[in-house]
This record gives structure tokens, sequence and C-alpha cells, in this order.
């Protein structure tokens, strides 16, 4: 009996992007060429990222849907998502491209079987399942958004998360 499935984990995915959208709308356009410190991808280079990410996992699960990976395959992938991510110039394409990849991967997350689900993946360093290597995606994408609430916070913008709790809070009072 599995308590978490495809259709769960494609719920629990467009929860995570819808936030990872509303930081992409709540940082004005003139600062997503902010970076935290100068060796780091700035605030447009991240949220373009994330936009363009799930398209390795789409290539490996839904398209190729490999049962081993190679490093080659990951380099691959790799450099298509860069190629796709430096397409994405302006703040509306990028919040654009959050909302339409994010939704194309969470339907096909909800497409797929438990068993497709369980399935072993052969990478290099190792096996996993089809399950958490697509859990990794949204893992991935959290990481970054834990950057970028902080980010937030140096540009003087209180993040979306905590303005509502704050204001639950304020209505319990």
């Amino acid at each position: 009996m599995n308590y978490y499935g495809a259709k769960d984990m494609a719920e629990s995915w467009r929860t995570v992007r819808k936030n990872t959208i509303q930081v992409a709308e709540d940082i004005p356009e003139d600062k997503y060429s902010y970076r935290a410190a100068p060796e780091t991808m700035s605030v447009a280079e991240i949220f373009s990222h994330l936009a363009v990410t799930p398209y390795w996992a789409q290539q490996c699960h839904f398209v190729d849907k490999k049962s081993t990976v190679t490093s080659e395959d990951f380099g691959k992938w790799m450099g298509e998502v860069g190629k796709h991510a430096s397409t994405l110039t302006s703040k509306a394409a990028i919040v654009d491209a959050l909302k339409k990849n994010g939704e194309q991967f969470a339907s096909q997350l909800e497409g797929l079987s438990d068993d497709q689900l369980g399935e072993m993946v052969g990478l290099p360093m190792g096996t996993k399942t089809r399950f958490e290597m697509l859990l990794g995606v949204k893992e991935h994408e959290m990481h970054h958004r834990a950057q970028l609430f902080l980010i937030e916070r140096l540009l003087g913008i209180v993040p979306h998360l905590t303005r509502a709790r704050q204001a639950a809070m304020a209505a319990r009072a």
C-alpha cells in the first residue's frame, strides 16, 4: 500500500511551484539582476534555472523512459536545460515559464502508476526508484526557494509565507 502516490506528488509539486511563482512575482524586475554574492546566480538566473529544471526529469522519465541513466545522458539534458534557461530574459518570460513548465510536469507526474514510481533506475552512483528521482526535482526547487527567501529578506521584502502567517496571527489576536 502506498501512502504517497503520483497524484499526491503532483499536488505537492503544484504547491511548491505555486510558492516559487509567488516569490518570482513579489520580487521587482529591477531586482532580478541582484546577486547575494559575486559568484552566485542572480535572482533571474535562479528563477530561470527553476523554470526549466524539470526538463531533464521529463526527458528521463516520460520521453526516453530510461531504466539506466549515464553521466552523458544527464550532461546532455543539463546542457539543454542551460540553453532553455538562457532564453528567459525578462520577468514576464520567467514567470510564464514557471507556470507552464510547472503545470506540464505536474500533469505528467499524475499519469504515473505506482508500479512506474517503484521502478528502479540505474545511475552512475547506484540505483534509485523513479519516485525518489522525481521527488528530487521538488527537493531541488525547495533548496533554491530557500535561497530566494533569504534574498527577499536582503532586498527588504517579507516573504509571502511569513506575511500570511503574520496575518493569521493578527486575526487570532
